[in-house]
């Protein structure tokens, strides 16, 4: 899928003008998650590159998470309505019905379009695509896309695999109606999938495969499991490869690439795509050091933590990627506009769990 070309008939681009991300103010260190598994801080950090995470109270939802950062990037973009709510998510407050239309109401933006998107870590490049595609098709003048996942909630506490890796958080970003020419508009794109690898990463319990079946599901069932060295290399090899088609659809090379933002899973598959692609590790941006892997939210989030530390400036060429579960992939391509520098996601009434 390639971006709209500048023209006189040309539709529409999307472009960036509003960001903010939100964390929960619980924290759970890697001496906290150390002492609950039975393993010792230095191999977390040596194996994830992850120190922190954040993790919701209980009773708190996805939706909580998501009305707050996108309450964030409403005034961000000095903006009181939009004509549609994207909301990007693998952990949804219910099966039925979508988390975004509620999210919607309770941002004061009842009437509005709202709709779920189901791609697990890439779904907020799937959604930025969306949101693109209301905009070029003229349902939309402005949308609010939102990445929120709480995989505290789906992760076995007690999975030494799992449990280090992730964390809660939300992301969000208001997108206008603009020229394909001008600083924020969001450029080519490139998506993929291969369900025929859907069991890699799953929440086997839940859906209507589950639930049509005999009996009733197991304890293991019913949270997330990854098959982690094979999901590492089809990370690796599939935001590589999809990265390349758009640099290639755009007419950039690697060096146009001011930033490197990739979907924050770990440090370790973050390096390694950056190294596949020949881009210094100093231009990557990173975020998974303080928050562990957000899923849809994790993109979002190291864009607004970037620029709360002036790391972006106006002008910039940002190359987004992303993967998971699906499994599906996605890049895009985004000049970075002259936003006012967004309040940082972090809490200064943070706590850690006892």
């Amino acid at each position: 899928m390639s971006a709209v070309t500048a023209g006189p008939s040309a539709p529409p681009a999307a472009v960036l003008c509003g960001l903010a991300g939100w964390v929960p103010p619980r924290v759970v260190t890697n001496e906290q998650l150390a002492r609950r598994l039975g393993t010792d801080e230095a191999w977390i950090r040596t194996r994830t590159g992850i120190r922190r995470r954040h993790v919701v109270d209980a009773g708190q939802a996805t939706s909580d998470l998501a009305v707050e950062a996108g309450r964030r990037a409403l005034a961000s973009a000095a903006a009181d309505s939009v004509d549609a709510v994207v909301l990007a998510t693998a952990t949804p407050d219910r099966a039925c019905p979508a988390t975004a239309p509620a999210t919607a109401a309770r941002l004061g933006l009842t009437g509005a379009a709202a709709f779920d998107v189901s791609a697990v870590c890439t779904g907020f490049v799937y959604g930025l695509a969306s949101a693109a595609g209301l905009i070029a098709a003229g349902v939309a003048e402005r949308v609010l896309l939102i990445g929120a996942d709480t995989y505290s909630t789906v992760v076995d506490p007690l999975d030494r695999a799992n449990a280090v890796l992730f964390g809660d958080g939300a992301g969000a970003v208001v997108l206008r109606a603009g020229h394909p020419g001008e600083q924020g508009a969001v450029g080519h794109f490139d998506l993929g999938s291969d369900g025929a690898h859907e069991d890699l990463i799953t929440i086997a319990a839940g859906g209507s495969r589950q639930r049509s079946g005999p009996g009733e599901p197991g304890h293991r069932e019913r949270h997330f499991a990854m098959r982690g060295k094979e999901v590492y290399r089809h990370a690796v090899r599939r935001m590589a490869e999809s990265a390349r088609t758009t640099l290639s659809r755009a007419g950039w090379k690697t060096d146009d690439v001011d930033h490197f933002v990739p979907h924050q899973a770990n440090l370790r598959i973050l390096r390694s795509v950056a190294d596949d692609l020949g881009l210094p590790r100093e231009r990557c941006l990173t975020h998974v050091e303080d928050v562990g892997n957000t899923g849809a939210a994790s993109i979002p989030l190291a864009l607004a933590d970037a620029a709360a530390r002036g790391a972006v400036r106006p002008g910039d060429r940002l190359l987004l990627t992303a993967f998971g579960g699906g499994l599906t992939w996605g890049s895009c391509l985004l000049t970075w506009p002259g936003l006012p520098g967004p309040d940082h996601p972090h809490h200064e009434g943070e706590r850690k769990t006892p």
